[in-house]
């Protein structure tokens, strides 16, 4: 279920310990993960610092970004949720001073799209 989740763009939980491990280059020492949320290969994790957001590139995904957002940089947040027709929703996030969302993922119609608002929503007040 997990992996046909992944192809249907449904994010799912995956366990701080595996996050732990495949970031341990780029968090810093007193950083802890508070929730991880994977899409794919993409991976949106939440730690006591920052947002980070994993896009895994190319065939092998051995090329990968790092999106790192402070949470002060947030200015806002977006969701999207799936209609009668359109089966896809939506996540979208600004940071300070810019127009255009820095960051937007699809997401097929679950729940987990919701999770990931009220992580946003608690972080951001």
């Amino acid at each position: 279920m997990g992996f046909l989740d992944g192809l249907l763009g449904n994010a799912s939980t995956i366990s701080k310990e595996e996050v732990r491990q495949e970031l341990e280059q780029i968090l810093i020492p007193a950083e802890e993960i508070d929730a991880a949320f994977k899409l794919v290969r993409d991976l949106i994790v939440f730690t006591n610092k920052r947002l980070i957001m994993v896009d895994k590139q190319g065939l092998t995904g051995k090329k990968i970004e790092y999106h790192s957002i402070p949470y002060k940089s947030i200015s806002h947040f977006s969701v999207e949720t799936a209609g009668r027709f359109d089966l896809d929703s939506e996540l979208k996030i600004w940071i300070s001073g810019a127009q255009a969302p820095a960051i937007s993922k699809q997401f097929s119609k679950n729940s987990s799209i919701y999770d990931i608002q009220k992580l946003l929503a608690a972080i951001c007040v």
